[in-house]
This record gives C-alpha cells, structure tokens and sequence, in this order.
C-alpha cells in the first residue's frame, strides 16, 4: 500500500511541476497595463520533480520514493522513446536527455 501511495505521489509531482511550467497568459484587456511577471528559473528536470516529491519524507522511505519515483520517470521517457521509433544508442541518449 506504502509502496501504491508513494507511485501515485510521485506521478502526481511529475504532473504538478509540468503544470506549473505551463504558460500563461495574463487576463487583461488592454496589453499596455499588463505588468511582466518575474522571470524565476525553475529546474524541470524529471530528477528534480522526484526531489521535491520525496522532500517531506526522512530516511529509507525518501530513499524508497525517491527511487520509485525516478523509475518511473525513466519508464516514461523509455515509453516516449518506443512510441517515436528511436532505436539503438539514440534511445539511450534520448532516455538519460529526457530524465535530466
């Protein structure tokens, strides 16, 4: 059960940091009043998600989360890769670009 709970939480991190990154737009209708948001850089790394998932927790149980949460990261960028036929060495390269 621990182990359901901390794969949903951690698919729900991975989500919650995609979402954030998405644009927005400002909902004003004259451009010349819109004030420009601060500029923060933020890491979108999928390894950085996994860290902020497994923040709240110490010990074996961050280090559980935080393995469980970067497989299946992998396991995602693996299944990005298959559905975009990169085979061979480019595959490798694509899986570890993707997760960083």
């Amino acid at each position: 059960m621990r182990i359901l709970l901390a794969a949903v939480a951690a698919s729900l991190a991975i989500a919650a940091t995609a979402y954030a990154q998405a644009p927005t737009t400002p909902v004003t209708t004259d451009p010349a009043t819109a004030a420009p948001a601060a500029a923060v850089p933020v890491p979108s790394s999928k390894r950085f998600a996994c860290r902020t998932a497994s923040q709240g927790l110490q010990g074996q149980e961050r280090h559980d989360q935080m393995q469980l949460c970067v497989a299946q990261a992998r396991i995602d960028c693996l299944k990005q890769a298959i559905d975009q036929k990169i085979v061979g060495p480019q595959r490798k390269e694509f899986v570890k670009s993707c997760l960083e």
